[in-house]
């Protein structure tokens, strides 16, 4: 009796002993059990031969679940045997017009629309990779996109991008392309070739497998575009081992085959394309697919399709938080949001106006090779670590000199770790667990990404360009970005290449492009401060005009400030510091400044009365 006595005393003791002592013990645990359950379920599917690849997942729904609805868009259906069978006639007319051999890369320049997908899954079962271009880029960002994937001879695009493509058809003819088809009946130019039309004629019959016979692990799937410290788009190369790794990311975060998950974000960016795509791919989960996030219909068509999981980035829930507030903003079936960059104000607003939605943050990068899930649910953390975690992904923060613009070193050469609580550079150590595969055709960025001799002589760690920090108990934050690129409307921003924009005028003779700070909003906004050629006068309508025929929405630079001159390092540096820490407020400095009014189709005076608009929120950004 005694003894039984002891069991259950221990039994009721040491759960309570655990959650004050350690109180994320039980959520330590579970979420490590699915964490090995995960990587073991990768193990085997590696292992499987014939190889098993993402492809062969999406086949797997196709037989068990063929009536199942797998897309949703505007207002058609598509189930997962829908899908197989429109792919299945783009491949097969792609075969037929002899554009693509196995081991090519095709280029997808689309909107959100299922053709984005269908043409993915072509591809996949020719044996080919693919791009996938931003739909927002223009001009000469669009060739060097395009430049990136050496050899690509086939570009497909969506019916509204026909203008931009035949603007630079001659520099992409240059490149390589040979064919442009346009997911579109009606075609602008007889240069292009309807891919709608070419489909429907084409039979639905099964593409034969021998054409992937060659497709290895270490083959190159897909291309996502990221901007670096460079300026122009370079393309990350994302191979299908990694593409068979994305297929965990919803199913470890409980998402399964009655989910309904809303895809807002664009198909050509991670979070959309691995996360949303794949996601559901693994998990036979239904995708309701909009080509352009609405803040003012996200709610309704939450309700209308019952929709359970959304994917955000930052500014995705504050633009929902900053929507009418309505009596029925709680009544809906979502209950799980999955995302990065979330700001803690908005996070707290977020839950109180919407109800109990589990948000679970997490921290990767395309390219990178080491991520982080805030499992724990902590208001304003990217992750929490362990030691696991480090046993399998090694990384550290390191100390970092943002003057110099490089890691700090000691006397033995290596690199310095921070302690606890303070700030320091993410890197992350390349392993065959974690690899990095790099740029396609840029060596010389893939290299500036690889940083060697961190904590031992000879070891390669991949440089994040990310400054985190770890608290006491073990959550790690986001601080800031190096380098010269900032964040606006959840996408990255390389200064140079707007700075090489803003040089093209032919009145200015220097831009300075950095990122400020705008009370309210997630991310900085793009500044340039712009020294004008002798005896010239800043043309407002004409700077107008060229950033928005060069630069995507978000690139564009808001604010322009007019400098006689130009502060440099000694080593000729532009120095930004001090342009950020003043902003775009006219009281800082006796430097003119101009506001790019979209109502008014130009740049104007920034004025204290105009400044104070934007600060209220009264004009729009």
């Amino acid at each position: 009796m005694f003894v039984v006595s002891l069991l259950l005393g221990g039994m009721i003791i040491c759960p309570l002993i655990l959650s004050v002592f350690f109180p994320y013990f039980w959520t330590d645990l579970v979420y490590h059990t699915e964490l090995l359950r995960i990587l073991l379920k990768f193990l085997s599917r590696r292992r499987r031969r014939p190889l098993f690849l993402a492809l062969d997942r999406f086949s797997e729904q196709v037989a068990t679940r063929p009536n199942k609805t797998f897309i949703v868009f505007e207002n058609k259906r598509y189930s997962f045997k829908d899908a197989d069978r429109e792919s299945n006639r783009i491949a097969n007319a792609l075969r037929v017009a002899s554009v693509l051999t196995p081991g090519d890369t095709a280029v997808l320049f689309l909107l959100n629309e299922p053709a984005f997908i269908f043409c993915w899954l072509a591809l996949a079962k020719l044996g080919c990779a693919c791009a996938l271009l931003n739909s927002s880029i223009r001009a000469r960002s669009l060739v060097a996109s395009f430049s990136c994937c050496r050899g690509a001879k086939v570009l497909i695009a969506s019916e509204e991008l026909q203008g931009a493509v035949e603007e630079v058809y001659e520099d992409l003819q240059q490149e390589g392309l040979t064919t442009v088809f346009i997911t579109s009946e009606e075609l602008r130019s007889s240069r292009m070739k309807s891919l709608t039309r070419a489909a429907r004629e084409s039979s639905d019959a099964a593409v034969p497998q021998t054409l992937r016979a060659n497709v290895s692990f270490t083959s190159p799937a897909v291309y996502i575009y990221t901007s670096g410290t460079t300026g122009l788009p370079k393309a990350a190369v994302i191979n299908q081992t990694r593409l068979l790794a994305a297929l965990a990311v919803l199913a470890s975060n409980g998402v399964t085959d009655t989910d309904v998950i809303y895809v807002t974000l664009p198909l050509y960016h991670t979070a959309g394309f691995l996360v949303g795509f794949l996601g559901s791919v693994e998990t036979g989960s239904t995708i309701i697919l909009r080509r352009k996030f609405s803040a003012s219909r996200f709610w309704d068509e939450c309700r209308t399709h019952k929709v359970t999981v959304i994917q955000y980035i930052g500014e995705v829930l504050r633009y929902l938080c900053n929507t009418e507030q309505r009596a029925s903003d709680k009544e809906h079936d979502v209950r799980l949001a999955i995302g990065n960059g979330l700001r803690s104000d908005v996070w707290r607003e977020f839950l109180k106006r919407f109800g109990r939605i589990e948000i679970r943050e997490f921290y990767a990068s395309t390219e990178g090779n080491v991520g982080f899930l805030n499992y724990a649910g902590k208001i304003g953390a990217i992750g929490r670590i362990s030691f696991l975690h480090r046993k399998l992904f090694p990384f550290a923060l390191i100390q970092y000199d943002t003057e110099r613009d490089e890691p700090l070193r000691n006397s033995r050469g290596l690199c310095v770790e921070v302690p606890k609580g303070q700030t320091g550079l993410l890197v992350s150590k390349i392993t065959e667990i974690a690899p990095f595969v790099g740029y396609a055709q840029n060596e010389q960025q893939t290299e500036k990404k690889r940083l060697r001799d961190v904590l031992k002589h000879g070891d390669v760690y991949f440089n994040s360009g990310d400054l985190l920090r770890i608290d006491h108990d073990n959550f790690i934050y986001f601080q800031d970005r190096v380098g010269d690129t900032f964040r606006w409307k959840g996408e990255n921003v390389a200064t140079t290449e707007v700075s090489d924009i803003m040089s093209m005028l032919d009145f200015v003779e220097e831009a300075n492009v950095y990122g400020v700070q705008v009370p309210g909003h997630e991310g900085r906004i793009g500044m340039a401060a712009v020294k004008l050629m002798d005896g010239a006068e800043f043309e407002c309508k004409k700077t107008f005009d060229h950033v928005c025929r060069f630069l995507p929405v978000y690139a564009r630079p808001r604010f322009i400030r007019i400098q006689s001159s130009m502060d440099v390092t000694a080593t000729f540096k532009q120095l930004k510091l001090k342009l950020v820490e003043a902003g775009f407020n006219p009281s800082m400095t006796s430097d003119s400044l101009y506001f790019l009014c979209e109502r008014e189709q130009t740049y104007i005076s920034l004025t204290l009365s105009v400044y104070q608009q934007i600060v209220s929120h009264s004009i729009k950004l």
